[in-house]
């Protein structure tokens, strides 16, 4: 039990009873009960990071995300971070994130990783990052293709928030451990992770329940959506970065 984390844990469970959401976890006989591992997980949606954590929690463990450093800045999500012992990344300087999430993962810790780094808009996967299997090699765990369908209904880029009432289901599924050799090329290792990724997702998509027609939006060009294309999300992507930039 730990001070903050295990209170926040209840919070979100009593709020996922309220709205309803029917959450179907698949595959946590994969998660270790003891020792490191780094969970490589999809981003569609701003609570994904709430829905991984429940994973942990089914073996009775605490997962640790890396999530960008102005969280931290907060004067409410900051102290929560910090007791929840979550890891912040600087994204212009993130050698330091990177040694303390692979320090973490050697003193037997669950590290989260999203290796697309930001919410997909096309609601397929993106392009990832090599940090995850990079961590995976240095630390010596395995990584865990952890996939989430179903969060952009609740709350997405561009999108309001659904925090009633709501019963929306959710799948959350762990794929067997992949092991990455000390000496394999990270490059090929990432297209390694992201191609069980995809292939896990796959199989998510094709067992949940009847999508909304209402949702079209919500629901990637490939399965009869209307979200943007992967060219057109990408775009946007770029778009936020000279914005933020401000050029």
């Amino acid at each position: 039990m730990e001070p903050v984390y295990t209170p926040v844990i209840g919070v979100a469970r009593a709020l996922f009873a309220f709205q309803g959401l029917k959450i179907t976890m698949t595959g946590t006989e994969h998660v270790p009960r003891h020792g490191g591992a780094v969970l490589a997980i999809n981003h569609t949606g701003y609570f994904d990071f709430t829905y991984a954590g429940l994973v942990g929690v089914e073996v009775g463990r605490y997962v640790r995300f890396m999530a960008k450093k102005s969280i931290w800045s907060n004067p409410v999500a900051g102290p929560l971070m910090r007791g929840m012992r979550h890891i912040p990344v600087d994204r212009a300087a993130g050698q330091g994130s990177f040694d303390a999430a692979r320090q973490a993962l050697r003193a037997g810790e669950l590290v989260g990783v999203f290796p697309e780094a930001t919410i997909s808009r096309s609601f397929e996967l993106k392009g990832f990052k090599s940090g995850t299997v990079r961590l995976a090699q240095e630390a010596g765990v395995p990584v865990l293709p952890t996939t989430i369908w179903g969060s952009q209904r609740i709350w997405t880029k561009g999108q309001p928030r659904r925090m009633g009432r709501h019963g929306i289901p959710l799948l959350i599924t762990v794929g067997p451990p992949i092991v990455v050799a000390p000496e394999e090329n990270a490059v090929r290792a990432t297209a390694r992770v992201r191609d069980a990724m995809q292939a896990q997702l796959h199989a998510d998509q094709e067992r949940y329940p009847t999508w909304p027609a209402a949702e079209r939006h919500l629901l990637p060009v490939r399965l009869g959506g209307t979200a943007p294309t992967v060219e057109e999300a990408e775009e946007m992507d770029r778009a936020d970065r000279r914005r933020r930039a401000g050029g």
